[in-house]
């Protein structure tokens, strides 16, 4: 059977460009006829210029073999909050509409360096904060969100348009739109990767990450980005790897999609014998009100900075909710930021001692289903406390909901164990891609079922009392 390009993962492509059965050139003009195809419909794009992009690839094409970088002719989508020299960051703002930094990122330093031909701009949502905005739809299904912020490079990857983008994440902007658009998706250790030259939202949390449709492709892209452990990390036969299932303080706000794929991974890895027990948050980090307020108290203090210099330059043109930051309409003191701060970071510490007594932790990526319409991009509940705990994860796109989306599970590891969790990763992944469908849901008799589109107890009702706590839905 024939294996249509643009289909191909980034490995794929890079053993037919050794094996000299495919160019780069031929390779970008597949994926151009993919996005002449699907973009009206999907909109994952905020820049894309394909004569430079096609002359490229033909200079790629002319590098000897020995001279090729381990990226080498690997079309790769950038987040448009990323400078690029060749390319416009705008930031999905109105304020930056066709601004040219004139350099590149680090990120985007270190990919050219590599090899890779980096693509074109995704969309995102302006300077990542608002959740909803940009034109970009969920390729499983248009009629709904690929989530946010990240919704342009997921949705890029998804649909088949590069093979590998990169993404960054606040609260849950790589995980959430993987998991909503059904992709792998890592998000690296906090600081593992330099965000130099990339827009910040709160730096205490913001991670750069990128976005595969295999693991194999996300360990590329470790590799390139230099991720390494203390201990190099070693195959782990399934029987040995250990794994907590832990469902968070967040878990009554999950949905029926998440609780069924939840259900379903830990009957599948009991069963093929893998070591997996459910694991309680300590209660030193187990109250809701607390985990959420101090998130909010340091993201949205860190924010003011951040956003300062586009509110001088021209508030009038910043979303109400980026103005409602920088005048600190939460009222938030600097003593509250500094007892926030301290606090977190003792609760990092404690969760992330409870993590190295198992190979991985089994957690939710999302509260269900990818939601209808683009008015909503969705929430990170489950993403942020890990984001704010600087630990490794992936998303696992191993199942689907009741309406047939993609919902998938997150695999988290203590912070600098990125290459382990990739290792133990692999092995999981494998095999709940292999078992999914073949197995009953019969365990997990305790788990609460709450219905996800119910105001007075659904996540999506607690982003709208956000709103109006704060005007931010991001969280």
């Amino acid at each position: 059977m024939k294996v249509e390009l643009h289909t191909l993962t980034a490995i794929q492509v890079l053993n037919r460009l050794k094996e000299n059965s495919l160019t780069v050139e031929k390779y970008v003009d597949a994926l151009f006829d993919r996005i002449d195809e699907r973009e009206s419909l999907i909109g994952a794009w905020a820049y894309i210029d394909k004569p430079i992009i096609r002359n490229q690839a033909r200079a790629l094409d002319k590098i000897p073999h020995d001279q090729r970088g381990p990226l080498h002719g690997l079309p790769i989508g950038i987040k448009d909050i990323m400078n690029t020299k060749d390319m416009p960051t705008q930031f999905g703002s109105p304020i930056y509409e066709g601004h040219r930094p004139g350099f590149d990122s680090s990120a985007v330093a270190i990919l050219r360096a590599s090899g890779a031909l980096i693509f074109g701009k995704t969309t995102t949502t302006e300077f990542t904060v608002t959740n909803s905005g940009p034109k970009t739809r969920n390729p499983r299904n248009p009629n709904h969100t690929p989530g946010g912020s990240s919704c342009g490079s997921a949705a890029a990857v998804a649909d088949y348009h590069v093979p590998l983008s990169l993404g960054a994440q606040t609260g849950g902007s790589i995980i959430r739109p993987a998991s909503f658009t059904g992709v792998y998706a890592m998000k690296p250790t906090h600081n593992a990767i330099s965000a130099e030259g990339q827009k910040t939202f709160a730096p205490t949390f913001d991670t750069f990450g990128f976005f595969a449709r295999s693991l194999d492709d996300l360990q590329l892209l470790a590799d390139v980005f230099g991720l390494k452990d203390d201990e190099p990390p070693k195959d782990i036969p399934l029987e040995q790897i250990s794994v907590a299932l832990i469902k968070t303080p967040m878990w009554p706000l999950a949905g029926s999609g998440t609780i069924a794929a939840m259900e379903k991974a830990f009957t599948i890895l009991k069963m093929n014998g893998a070591q997996i027990e459910e694991v309680s948050f300590p209660p030193e980090v187990s109250d809701v009100k607390t985990l959420r307020r101090i998130q909010k108290v340091i993201t949205i203090s860190e924010a003011q900075a951040s956003f300062l210099r586009e509110y001088r330059i021209d508030k009038t043109r910043l979303a109400p909710e980026i103005r409602s930051i920088v005048e600190n309409t939460s009222k938030y003191t600097h003593k509250e930021r500094i007892e926030a701060t301290d606090t977190y970071t003792n609760m990092r510490h404690i969760i992330n001692n409870l993590a190295e007594n198992y190979s991985v932790i089994l957690t939710p990526s999302v509260v269900d289903e990818a939601p209808f319409g683009l008015d909503d991009m969705g929430t990170a509940a489950f993403n942020t406390l890990w984001t704010g705990f600087h630990m490794p994860v992936i998303n696992i796109p191993a199942f689907n909901g009741d309406h047939g989306m993609p919902i998938g599970v997150s695999l988290v590891a203590p912070r600098f164990h990125d290459q382990h969790l990739l290792k133990a990763g692999k092995v999981l992944s494998t095999l709940m891609h292999e078992m999914t469908g073949k197995i009953k849901s019969d365990s997990f008799a305790d788990l609460m079922m709450v219905d996800p589109y119910v105001d007075d107890n659904s996540l999506y009702g607690v982003c709208r009392f956000d709103l109006e706590e704060t005007g931010l839905c991001r969280l």
